[in-house]
């Protein structure tokens, strides 16, 4: 599969109560054709990545409203799109909505890390897309076992297509996930719910060799991890 087909495949994927960014607009803050552009964000982010062969992937858990459902790239906010773009020997990722830009705290942490470590990696979640409450489209909830049995092959497609020498699990949710699959993958704390410094030391820790002489942890971040 190349990354063109794999974003046709999640473009045709269609769930109750999740917001599909590649197929699905938002009435509220999208551009017309927003779902075409964060198809075209997704499409230029894998294949800059395979073509530069790529070695890691981080896995999360699902897509949030504030981050990789208004962009198309997972753990990505607007804020970071122009990092996620000179990552990769910037490619042209542009922003899919109009108004204010809206930063996510997950994709700080995550992006704080990437600008460090200063290796690509390919950013992805166990379920692609983004699960809400019925009554509420700008919330997050946890997805359920169905409908992670049901996305399923698109991350062992995505898997297959990247070919990483390494993935790393975001969270217990995604690790947890990641083994019911039969994925192998490195566990670290999530940032969120105070996790951001076990999250950052977790993350250099993997990194360690290639990481000599950098600034890793600042005063607060090193005094704030739990042992």
């Amino acid at each position: 599969m190349t990354p063109s087909e794999f974003v046709c495949a999640l473009e045709a994927a269609s769930l109750p109560n999740v917001f599909n960014p590649w197929r699905d607009h938002c009435a509220v803050h999208d551009r017309g054709d927003a779902a075409a552009l964060r198809r075209e964000n997704l499409r230029l982010f894998l294949e800059r990545a395979i073509a530069t062969e790529v070695s890691t992937m981080w896995v999360g858990r699902d897509l949030g409203y504030r981050g990789g459902r208004r962009t198309g790239v997972p753990l990505t906010d607007e804020v970071h799109l122009a990092s996620a773009s000179m990552l990769l020997g910037d490619i042209d990722l542009v922003r899919a909505t109009e108004g204010p830009i809206m930063a996510e705290r997950t994709a700080a942490v995550v992006w704080r890390v990437l600008e460090q470590v200063r290796q690509p990696v390919v950013l992805w979640n166990v379920f692609p897309f983004h699960p809400h409450q019925a009554d509420d489209p700008m919330s997050n909830r946890c997805h359920t076992r169905a409908e992670r049995d049901e996305t399923w092959p698109l991350l062992e497609a995505l898997i297959e297509m990247v070919q990483p020498q390494r993935i790393v699990a975001i969270g217990r949710d995604a690790s947890v996930a990641l083994a019911d699959l039969g994925v192998t993958a490195e566990p670290v704390r999530h940032p969120s719910y105070g996790g951001q410094a076990e999250f950052m030391a977790g993350m250099f820790a993997l990194y360690a060799p290639s990481l000599t002489g950098l600034p890793l942890l600042d005063d607060q971040d090193r005094s704030s991890v739990r042992h």
